[in-house]
């Protein structure tokens, strides 16, 4: 599984809206600044998010980007998934057994089954606030989304 350029944003996005979740709406601006991603990328971002409920959409001068609901209420499968579609590491565990005229004789799908259980499970346990206030590369951490 290779999440894309997309899924990496798209948290990048989220956290950004996290950290500032002060009840004003945050423009696509001012996150390309601090994230360095491109306007026009993020708002192809920004239309599956709101499209999906994750994000709201204030227009008009004091417009911009807030969060539906509170950062911890987030899971980073949940974001990846709205933009990614799927986590699955492989077509089969991912569209079950019409799928792969192997399945039923396939001695690797059990092992599918797992990895894609431990990537949902480890995805799904993280939250948008935990994103948001671990440690950034600047704090000493050795980790990047």
């Amino acid at each position: 599984m290779l999440i894309s350029t997309r899924g990496r944003y798209a948290l990048r996005f989220m956290i950004d809206l996290a950290e500032h979740n002060n009840g004003e709406a945050v423009t696509l601006k001012a996150v390309s600044q601090r994230q360095d991603i491109s306007v026009k990328y993020l708002e192809q971002i920004v239309t599956l998010l709101n499209r999906a409920g994750l994000i709201r959409s204030i227009r008009g001068n004091q417009g911009g980007y807030l969060l539906s609901r509170a950062p911890e209420e987030y899971t980073a499968g949940e974001i990846l998934r709205t933009v990614e579609g799927t986590l699955s590491p492989v077509t089969c565990i991912d569209q079950g057994p019409a799928s792969c005229q192997r399945y039923t004789i396939c001695k690797t799908v059990r092992f599918w089954e797992g990895l894609d259980q431990v990537i949902t499970d480890y995805a799904n346990s993280v939250t948008l606030r935990d994103l948001a206030e671990g440690p950034s590369a600047a704090d000493g951490g050795d980790w990047c989304i």
